[in-house]
């Protein structure tokens, strides 16, 4: 039931953002942003979902007095979707993002939202970071990343960019 109810509230917080809820794996969450349809700001849709889920959660937590806390991982760039196969025909997507943002979020610190360098130059300027350090990702090699923290105090040019997305 709490797992059930926290996936909704998700569901509730993607609709909220604009971003697509893909699919959940157990107790994970996959959802991307311009899927199907292009958007001009995957970026900023998805941080702005990942503090709220991070937030979601911690309220989770204090509602009813148990520890639980999550990690995301947050990755922008190509890939490819669609529905394959013939049996349980579900959306899904693939591909070098995708990849990275899992690598991301399994090698990222309880309650923190873990974002590679490219992620980090797009939402520069709208969002704190606070510097991880390189991380070796298989597949891809040696990686800068740093810690998703907070939106930045409004001012016109970020407020502007969030309220587009």
């Amino acid at each position: 039931n709490l797992l059930n109810g926290l996936m909704s509230r998700f569901d509730e917080l993607a609709d909220r953002h604009g971003v697509e809820k893909i699919k959940t794996i157990g107790d994970a969450y996959m959802a991307a942003a311009g899927v199907p349809e292009t958007v001009p700001d995957p970026g900023v849709r998805l941080a702005r979902l990942a503090l709220d889920m991070i937030a979601a959660v911690d309220e989770t937590a204090a509602e009813h007095g148990i520890e639980l806390q999550m990690r995301i991982g947050l990755a922008t760039g190509p890939l490819m979707g669609g529905v394959i196969g013939t049996r349980r025909l579900a959306y899904d997507i693939w591909g070098d993002t995708v990849n990275l943002a899992a690598r991301l979020e399994a090698t990222s610190d309880p309650g923190r939202i873990h974002v590679p360098a490219r992620l980090k130059s797009e939402l520069e300027g709208l969002f704190h970071f606070t510097y991880r350090g390189p991380i070796e990702i298989k597949g891809i090699g040696q990686e800068e990343t740093w810690f998703l923290e907070r939106l930045q105090t409004p001012c016109p040019e970020n407020v502007e960019a969030v309220r587009r997305s």
